[in-house]
């Protein structure tokens, strides 16, 4: 398979990457690939290889993926992606499955689109990032051996201890908006992964992000909103808001973000910004 170049996160899928290996090996000859060790070792592979390859294959999470969209952002590079992480939201979003026939089948078509993605105060997202509530969600997950059972305990852990964030916007016409908040979203795609849609109307090719406020809601509240997220559903209502931008500033007293499941500081003033048609990916 020529100018095709796999990356694998040996961390992700429980660890259990071999399988995938070993079934790539029998289906191509010599496949050119590479077991991180590292996001720098994963990006001077890339490098490395950028002149003579066509297609890189992310085998992980959303954070394997982004990494390794970071490399292939304003280029005409193809990302491909085979899911091996605990929510896999972005590969649900590009319709990318755990088939190594049907990705050969997609690799040797080669056909693809280019889609938006975004930045928070200059740090890539590909998928969903936010803070408050699943900004530390996220940094507690983190010490668990991930999956997810786990996730829901720490978010049902989470929930009932945590304080709202306060949230300000510079711009005028939203500082109505201004307030506490349990959590707040920017979503370039539908789901934070686990077919959790917590933005179902935003789009990955509007040139927009769905920014989405959540209010501490009563846990009379909460099996609706589960319900709502797990059925594509949820709106704006008197605990969620949905603010589509393109770019937007504003401050939180808090610097605990994850950007796309990966935990992540990042002090305010935050700056997010659209980058339309940044990124092509295969279909």
């Amino acid at each position: 398979m020529e100018k095709v170049a796999f990356i694998i996160n040996p961390f992700s899928a429980k660890k259990n990457y071999q399988p995938f290996l070993n079934e790539l090996k029998k289906k191509v000859e010599n496949p050119l690939y590479y077991i991180s060790e590292s996001i720098q070792g994963t990006d001077e592979f890339i490098q490395k290889h950028f002149s003579d390859t066509d297609i890189f294959v992310a085998i992980g999470g959303d954070g394997t993926i982004s990494t390794v969209a970071q490399n292939l952002i304003n280029t005409e590079k193809i990302l491909a992606i085979f899911p091996a992480g605990s929510g896999n939201g972005f590969s649900n979003e590009t319709q990318f499955s755990k088939n190594l026939d049907e990705l050969l089948e997609k690799l040797n078509q080669r056909k693809s689109r280019k889609i938006d993605t975004f930045t928070v105060n200059g740090r890539l997202s590909i998928n969903v990032s936010g803070t408050g509530f699943d900004g530390k969600v996220v940094k507690e997950f983190e010490k668990t051996s991930r999956g997810f059972k786990n996730y829901i305990k720490v978010s049902l852990k989470t929930f009932f201890s945590y304080k709202p964030i306060k949230l300000k916007f510079f711009d005028e016409k939203y500082q109505k908006y201004n307030g506490k908040y349990l959590m707040i979203n920017i979503a370039n795609t539908r789901q934070f992964g686990n077919n959790a849609y917590i933005a179902p109307m935003a789009s990955k090719s509007d040139g927009l992000v769905d920014m989405v406020l959540v209010k501490k809601f009563p846990l009379t509240y909460s099996a609706l909103f589960a319900f709502r997220m797990f059925t594509k559903k949820l709106k704006d209502d008197d605990y969620v808001t949905y603010l589509p931008v393109s770019e937007i500033e504003f401050r939180v007293n808090t610097k605990n973000w994850h950007l796309d499941g990966e935990f992540n500081k990042i002090k305010s003033p935050i700056h997010i910004k659209v980058q339309p048609s940044s990124l092509t990916i295969l279909i």
